[in-house]
């Protein structure tokens, strides 16, 4: 009989391990289901246009080929008057206007209002590309703080009207670009362009024209 009753003890004991195994499990599940329910629900990763040699991504870090190739593609489309630069130019800041803080907006509507009432914008074209061997190279882009950058480009700018050439120029245009991940549907780069950093915009000389990227020279920074 004394053998049964310590059989008995031992299933019961051996119960008693299992509902607290039972219950440690449950805790474990509990919290793992509420650190998954306070995880977000999405990440933002900025993959760099060069992978030949490969590249280390955090989440939400932005690299300064990411900024360079924003602030280049935005800062074209805004500057892409096709026919007439009366029309075109409203049409480029309303187009691109989740791109573009609200200071710089307002800044941009002054000075087309301007560009208006000065008769520059009537039947004028308008178009940037790249200057020729001054592409992107990390010492285009100056990281101000991890939100806030300011990108140097070097474009041609060439102005028409009906047909005939009336600036054709080299521009080098200091761009601030701030993070604004404000509305990812309307700005899935959650940045924005946020007007002219340093002291603006400058021409090239021949100088700075004659500069190769490949070469490892310094860009100059300083309006002349």
């Amino acid at each position: 009989m004394r053998r049964y009753r310590l059989e008995i003890d031992n299933v019961r004991a051996h119960l008693r391990s299992l509902w607290i195994v039972i219950g440690l499990q449950g805790l474990i599940i509990l919290a793992l289901w509420i650190g998954w329910s306070q995880a977000p629900k999405q990440l933002r990763v900025y993959v760099p246009p060069d992978l030949r040699s490969g590249a280390v991504l955090a989440a939400e870090e932005v690299p300064p080929a990411n900024v360079y190739a924003f602030a280049f593609y935005i800062f074209q489309q805004l500057n892409r008057w096709s026919e007439n630069g009366a029309t075109d130019y409203g049409h480029a800041i309303f187009r691109i206007s989740p791109y573009l803080t609200p200071r710089y907006r307002n800044d941009l509507i002054a000075d087309m209002e301007l560009k208006a009432r000065r008769g520059e914008l009537a039947f004028r074209v308008r178009g940037v590309h790249e200057v020729p061997g001054h592409g992107y190279e990390e010492r285009r882009v100056d990281v101000l703080s991890a939100d806030v950058w300011v990108v140097w480009l070097d474009l041609d700018l060439l102005e028409s009207v009906k047909g005939m050439t009336v600036k054709q120029t080299s521009i080098r245009y200091p761009i601030r670009v701030v993070r604004q991940a404000i509305d990812p549907e309307t700005n899935p780069w959650g940045l924005a362009l946020d007007g002219y950093g340093a002291d603006g915009p400058r021409r090239l000389s021949k100088a700075d024209l004659s500069e190769s990227d490949s070469d490892g020279a310094a860009v100059d920074k300083e309006p002349s």
